[in-house]
């Protein structure tokens, strides 16, 4: 997967709430990664895990996280 084609779904002030989301969108075949992980938990509130899936996915990746 080429890092170019991700864009920002959501953002987390944890890492375990971004590992979360990142296993439910896995669940539902999306890849996804976590930008910032080790940061977030260093600088809570001040830095946040960003959690990143293939823009073509954006949608349906939003959709999953939102429960709908």
């Amino acid at each position: 997967m080429q890092t170019d084609d991700l864009t920002v779904v959501a953002e987390f002030t944890t890492s375990v709430e971004a590992e979360l989301a990142k296993a439910a969108l896995a669940s539902a075949g999306i890849y996804a990664e976590i930008q910032n992980e080790c940061m977030a938990d260093i600088y809570p509130g001040v830095i946040t895990a960003r959690l990143l899936v293939p823009a073509e996915r954006l949608d349906e990746a939003q959709c999953l996280l939102r429960g709908k």
